[in-house]
């Protein structure tokens, strides 16, 4: 079974490997397939938000890492606007990403409820 976001089987993706310095950054990665099979896992054993969870993961998993950390930093309270954040959603919309960018819409619309937004 593949696990790995370069395509290594699972079997492979060893602690000893990775101290030997054979596995590369791509094989430590999880690939989005691995996380929808988690969100059907998840969802079989009726927790709905946890398959949600995998489900946005899935989505951003192709990001690089930069661009993921700048969307945790951006959704972190009063570090944005609103029109950043929706600018935000609009470039996950495209990616396709749109579980992720109905997340960040919906944290927008709480962050302004609550005065939460720069």
């Amino acid at each position: 079974m593949t696990g790995a976001f370069s395509g290594r089987d699972s079997a492979d993706l060893t602690v000893d490997r990775l101290v030997r310095d054979e596995l590369g950054p791509d094989d430590v990665r999880i690939h989005p397939d691995t996380l929808r099979r988690q969100a059907e896992v998840a969802e079989r054993h009726d927790n709905p938000q946890l398959a949600a969870n995998f489900r946005r993961a899935a989505e951003l998993a192709l990001l690089p890492e930069d661009e993921v950390m700048a969307l945790y930093e951006a959704l972190r309270p009063n570090r944005v606007t609103a029109d950043e954040l929706e600018a935000l959603a609009a470039r996950l919309d495209g990616l396709p990403a749109p579980l992720s960018a109905a997340l960040v819409r919906e944290a927008g619309e709480v962050y302004a409820r609550r005065g939460l937004l720069k």
